[in-house]
């Protein structure tokens, strides 16, 4: 599997192209903070096209809105670049979600932490090499086996995700790290925290 490999939809996706509900004071707090992530690169695309990263705030219960597939494309994102997952089952790998662009396959791991804890109103998917290989196995990693959009990483994630913050490093994902926690700021200073001790 090559590191790219993140630009391609691996699950069963339900798809409902139509506007949702999005008001304006979420759509500009989770933009604003995309932003910053996508300023310092750790959400974007490679030179081949292929976007990484995304961003989600729980909208209600087990629903969230979050960016969609292939976003890290565009430095600017408007509401139709995000999506509301409005069902999803981790074991039969499928999602069902509504809004004008398609979600990716990671979204199950953001519903792995919603699931697992209702304090987390957020969650945010980086990609950093450099903090990547420095925190493999220092902080809590899932199993290098557990390839990134499969149930198998949704459980694992699901393991590590045991408080209402933190951090996890994607053994199995080249680049891939995830942050959680009760609100877009405390989730942001966590990456950061790691991020400027590099």
């Amino acid at each position: 599997m090559t590191k790219h490999d993140e630009g391609y939809i691996k699950f069963n996706l339900s798809w409902e192209e139509k506007d949702f509900d999005f008001n304006d004071k979420d759509f500009l707090q989770i933009n604003s903070y995309r932003n910053k992530f996508y300023k310092l690169g750790l959400i974007g695309a490679y030179p081949d096209g292929i976007g990484f990263g995304n961003i989600s705030i729980r909208n209600n219960k087990n629903e969230f809105i979050i960016s969609g597939s292939a976003t890290g494309n565009f430095k600017n994102l408007t509401k139709k670049h995000y999506s509301l997952v409005k069902d999803y089952n981790i074991h039969k790998n499928s999602v069902l979600c509504e809004g004008l662009n398609k979600v990716s396959s990671e979204s199950l791991t953001h519903a792995t932490i919603y699931e697992t804890n209702l304090d987390v109103n957020t969650v945010i998917h980086i990609h950093h090499e450099t903090m990547w290989s420095r925190y493999l196995d220092d902080l809590p990693t899932t199993d290098k086996k557990a390839e990134f959009g499969t149930p198998e990483i949704a459980m694992e994630i699901k393991k590590l995700a045991n408080q209402d913050s933190g951090i996890i490093i994607m053994g199995g994902h080249r680049e891939g790290i995830i942050a959680y926690g009760k609100s877009l700021f405390e989730a942001e200073e966590i990456i950061l925290n790691y991020f400027n001790k590099l």
